[in-house]
């Protein structure tokens, strides 16, 4: 029996994410997944383009939206953690001393039961999509075509990390930004995608546990 799962995501980097590297992988399980852009900001074109969450009320419509229609799915998104509003549920009772993954599973759990819908799961990736790009120290630099120093430099500032997922949430310093800062040729919604396919899923799972993790749940769906 095929199934559904939709994905709510935040831009078309990680709506092709979704239709290029997340989907193939789900198609011999018998499982359908596919992306729907939030409608918090109009669409707009380029390369660099970014969605994003403006504010919870407009996410909040989004998802009861897609709920209203989604029949026997499973729905769940694909949002960045870095960035979100301050009035999502969960943001302001964050541990503060907490690992970046208790803190982004407590607002994840805060979302997931306001919606109090059994079809309804949360996800968001943690920082950031980009963080997933640093599961491989020589990929993003190979696509980008970048030289040997900025490819050096993401080689070395990936072994500084345990994991891509510890790669913070400062202004500066969060994934995309490092990213940007490294590879000024970078274009989010063509090399993102692309990158992400190359090192494959089987490496970002293993290098980030809490992305690991949500595809393990859609994974579990699938066979239900």
């Amino acid at each position: 029996m095929t199934k559904r799962a939709i994905l709510l995501v935040e831009g078309q980097t990680e709506e092709r994410f979704v239709k290029e590297v997340l989907a193939p992988h789900f198609w011999p399980k018998n499982l359908y997944l596919s992306a729907t852009l939030l409608v918090t900001k109009k669409v707009k074109a380029g390369p660099n383009f970014k969605g994003g969450v403006t504010s919870f009320g407009k996410l909040e419509n989004d998802v009861k939206r897609i709920l209203q229609g989604a029949g026997d799915a499973l729905v769940t998104t694909l949002i960045d953690y870095y960035g979100l509003p301050r009035d999502c549920p969960g943001i302001s009772t964050r541990p503060p001393n907490g690992s970046p993954a208790q803190r982004v599973k407590h607002v994840e759990d805060n979302l997931t039961q306001h919606f109090s819908d059994q079809r309804f799961s949360a996800f968001l990736a943690l920082h950031e999509f980009e963080a997933w790009l640093f599961s491989d120290s020589t990929t993003l630099p190979r696509v980008v075509n970048a030289n040997r120093d900025s490819a050096e430099r993401f080689a070395a500032l990936q072994a500084s990390f345990a994991t891509p997922e510890d790669i913070n949430e400062g202004p500066a310093t969060a994934p995309s930004k490092r990213i940007e800062g490294l590879f000024p040729r970078y274009q989010k919604t063509l090399h993102g995608p692309l990158a992400a396919q190359q090192i494959s899923l089987d490496r970002i799972r293993v290098k980030c546990a809490h992305f690991g993790a949500w595809l393990e749940m859609l994974e579990r769906f699938a066979v239900a």
